[in-house]
């Protein structure tokens, strides 16, 4: 049996508010916001233990607990420092990183985690292939060991930010002749390595956030692989359920996102007032709510960083409430929100709802219920592992991956 993750040591006095607000204050002055470059702000805030407070020691934390994050960041907030900007490294902050604390080795940590919250790499995640999206075991990019070093072969697709993206977290078929959940490893890829060619998707809004990524003869050192070879679907998971929390269950303010955005416009326009579109609106702000404080719960139930299945009620919650609530400013609007003339193909480098047209958020919206798992796999997942339903007929379940259908 495989080893459990290894757990963040715990310090045997963490400190509490109190103390943090006064780490916070005396780190603040010795570095004026103001005065101090951007990123030598951001390293150092790291190096003192204030970016993650409750990652070890060392690694951007200072063995805190995790609720007192938000105290943290209101203060260097108040203060006017600058962010890490958290928008454009979603995948890196919501998923490479908590994957990396739990899977990765010493030195993967030390070189990777650093970079990774100060925002000077990028993460993508390459997971999906052609034919391996819900089913995420079928994979077969192929990786062979090649003394310390793995030579991969394969596609990928629809991997948001591989544009940009430094270092991805690629999941590999290492042993076809072993059943499909078992014969899988996980790697750390460099995205600038020889053989690895990034081609842009146009989506329905008309811009490429996705991309499908190829893989030709790329080397990949053994040094940059998380976990036991074989053992990729176990680190995957961890990094699945990390994602599901990071999209539907992040730390919101009371009335912010979409539904901020359509209450504003309700107050603000009451020409487009009607009983009909009062009821609808109120129907949603309330779910919406009742979402987010379920997702403030989840967060404080987290035990050590590791989520469980729970998380994809809130990504399955938020991908539903997310297009209902884009559709009601829709109709709120009537012909002006039928308004679209954005049909250039960007390359953005960061998705951004509230900021956009209202034919963007109803267009983008879309994708909500396919990204970071589709909901149609999210339901299995809380039928069997939340709600401990039976679970579905698998044939293949002990099938040798190179005997499946492909």
């Amino acid at each position: 049996m495989s080893p459990p993750f290894r757990r963040p040591p715990v310090s045997t006095a963490p400190p509490d508010a109190d103390e943090l607000s006064r780490r916070v204050a005396a780190f603040l002055a010795e570095h004026d916001p103001a005065a101090t470059d951007r990123l030598k702000f951001l390293r150092a805030r790291f190096d003192a233990g204030l970016a993650w407070v409750h990652y070890p020691r060392g690694l951007g934390g200072c063995d805190a607990p995790r609720a007192l994050q938000r105290d943290v960041d209101r203060l260097f907030a108040k203060a006017g420092a600058p962010t890490n900007r958290p928008e454009r490294n979603g995948i890196g902050l919501g998923m490479a990183a908590p994957t990396l604390l739990a899977a990765g080795t010493d030195e993967q940590r030390a070189r990777f985690l650093r970079p990774l919250w100060t925002g000077e790499d990028i993460w993508c995640q390459l997971f999906s292939e052609p034919g391996a999206g819900s089913d995420l075991a079928a994979l077969g990019t192929r990786a062979v060991r090649d003394g310390d070093r793995w030579i991969v072969n394969g596609q990928k697709v629809w991997t948001s930010m591989a544009h940009e993206a430094r270092w991805g977290l690629l999941v590999t078929r290492t042993d076809p002749d072993v059943p499909k959940h078992r014969g899988m490893t996980y790697f750390v890829l460099d995205m600038t390595a020889p053989g690895v060619e990034v081609r842009p998707l146009r989506q329905l809004t008309g811009e490429a956030e996705f991309n499908e990524v190829f893989l030709t003869d790329v080397e990949i050192p053994d040094a940059h692989r998380l976990g036991e070879v074989g053992d990729g679907w176990r680190v995957s998971t961890h990094t699945l359920m990390n994602e599901r929390v990071s999209i539907g269950g992040a730390a919101v303010p009371r009335e912010s996102g979409m539904i901020g955005v359509v209450a504003g416009l309700w107050r603000d326009r009451p020409e487009l007032r009607t009983p009909g579109l009062h009821g609808e609106l109120m129907r949603l702000w309330v779910e919406v709510e009742a979402a987010r404080l379920a997702g403030e719960r989840l967060r404080q139930s987290l035990a050590a960083g590791r989520p469980g299945p729970e998380g994809s009620g809130t990504k399955l919650a938020f991908a539903k409430l997310n297009q209902e609530v884009s559709g009601l400013e829709l109709e709120m609007l009537g012909t002006d929100g039928l308004r679209y003339d954005d049909w250039t193909m960007r390359r953005p480098s960061e998705v951004d709802f509230t900021r956009r047209s209202p034919g963007y958020r109803y267009l983008r919206a879309k994708g909500n219920s396919i990204e970071g798992g589709t909901s149609e796999i999210l339901r299995g997942i809380i039928a069997e592992r939340v709600l401990g339903l039976p679970g579905e007929i698998r044939v293949d379940k002990d099938v040798p991956w190179k005997d499946l259908p492909k």
